[in-house]
């Protein structure tokens, strides 16, 4: 694979690859090594890159892997997530307003944390990044029925949870 072609083919995934890193690792600064790191393997092997069908799943997964590995590593500690500070700035309101909102996003952030990792990623790879059902296929390797069935049960897990807090049912948070 030359130049051109790993421009044309990578590149324009590198959003997708950041905010999969910031699912999983709730931090800029190390999402963004961690795409670095994702990108910097793929142009030192560019030139296996043409045996695989999807270039972008197996990308995707790199990202995945590099971050579970980074989750587990001895001395890894998350930071404050910088993107409330700017979601509250970005939003206009009253300040209850934005405080609310602000409130529910950690919150849904919160419940969506505390999905198993497969419901997790499949609900992010659906609903943030919009990939098809083929595509999330090719990414995880799981059946497009059971790809179904893991994100009705997210979706379903987090609506309940929510709206558990809401009634203020065994509300932890």
């Amino acid at each position: 694979m030359d130049l051109q072609t790993f421009k044309q083919q990578i590149l324009p995934v590198q959003g997708r690859l950041f905010r999969l890193a910031k699912l999983f690792l709730r931090n800029r600064e190390e999402a963004e090594d961690t795409l670095q790191d994702v990108l910097l393997k793929l142009w030192t092997n560019r030139q296996q890159l043409d045996q695989y069908r999807s270039v972008e799943a197996m990308a995707v997964q790199m990202t995945r892997n590099l971050c579970l590995d980074k989750l587990k590593s001895h001395g890894y500690a998350r930071r404050t997530d910088e993107a409330d500070l700017s979601l509250i700035q970005a939003n206009m309101g009253t300040p209850h307003q934005l405080t609310e909102s602000a409130d529910t996003a950690a919150v849904v952030r919160q419940l969506i944390q505390e999905l198993p990792e497969q419901q997790r990623l499949i609900l992010h790879l659906r609903d943030v990044e919009e990939y098809s059902f083929e595509e999330i296929e090719q990414v995880t390797g799981i059946s497009i029925n059971n790809i179904r069935v893991a994100l009705s049960r997210a979706r379903k897990t987090v609506r309940d949870n929510y709206t558990k807090v809401l009634n203020y049912e065994s509300s932890g948070y």
